[in-house]
């Protein structure tokens, strides 16, 4: 079986890295740079790195960070906001990124999910999803940063998406987000069950039994989580061993082993 991958995801504004709730309220969490380092060393399997303010503000992904980035940890990462074009990812993967995510510009553009994975291969693809679950019980996709409602159905864009060429889905609920109550596993489990590319759950991890049943129940092939591991709350290397102990396969360091 896959290891299971314990992503920290770090919220870019203004070159720091932030953490809000439900996606409002964001306070500042410190240097992306050095917490990226801090993660690796840790044991983090991946990195994401947000820039959520670049799509709003019409702004690119700064590729000057991705460099930054790729000079101070050893482990793949993830870069997205703002990202609209070829171009523009050949410049974030020339400065040492491993994978983009986009969101808002694949929605408006479906074809330019396509045009990424012909260029690039489907595994450089991440396709972030923001979701909501509204009063009729349905998940909606949301643009811009969770401020823009559309009317499209979670599980349909997913599909329509992976049909495209996305290589993972990072699949984010806003109505857990911050919330450390617990990740969706209604939706998670549906996308994990019904998609053939990986499904990372994002958005209310607060605890270490969180993680064990968003793998187990869930059925996801990553969870991402901000302000435990920013605020250091959960450390990496404990998060690992009690997944361990709690039968999920996980990579854990030689160095952290039986600390």
């Amino acid at each position: 079986m896959l290891s299971k991958r314990i992503i920290p995801c770090l919220d870019i504004k203004d070159g720091r890295t932030v953490k809000g709730t439900n996606f409002v309220n964001l306070r500042d969490a410190g240097d992306p740079v050095e917490l990226g380092a801090l993660y690796a060393k840790q044991g983090a399997d991946e990195l994401v790195f947000l820039d959520i303010t670049a799509t709003v503000e019409k702004r690119k992904t700064l590729s000057e960070l991705a460099n930054r980035i790729a000079h101070h940890i050893n482990i793949p990462f993830t870069v997205g906001g703002g990202i609209s074009s070829v171009e523009d990812v050949n410049v974030l993967l020339q400065n040492g990124a491993d994978k983009i995510s986009v969101n808002t510009a694949a929605f408006k553009k479906p074809q330019l999910i396509n045009e990424l994975a012909k260029e690039f291969g489907s595994q450089c693809v991440v396709l972030a999803i923001d979701t909501r679950k509204e009063d009729d019980g349905e998940w909606y996709v949301y643009l811009n940063g969770g401020r823009t409602k559309t009317e499209m159905k979670c599980v349909d864009w997913a599909k329509q998406a992976v049909e495209l060429g996305a290589g993972e889905i990072l699949l984010t609920s806003m109505n857990h987000d911050g919330t450390k109550q617990g990740f969706a596993l209604d939706i998670t489990r549906t996308l994990s069950t019904l998609l053939p590319v990986p499904v990372i759950a994002s958005g209310g991890g607060g605890t270490m039994e969180h993680f064990v049943t968003v793998f187990n129940e869930g059925k996801a092939d990553a969870a991402l989580a901000a302000s435990i591991f920013h605020f250091k709350e959960i450390a990496i290397p404990e998060l690992k061993q009690f997944l361990f102990e709690n039968n999920i396969p996980v990579r854990i360091l030689q160095e952290n082993i039986n600390k």
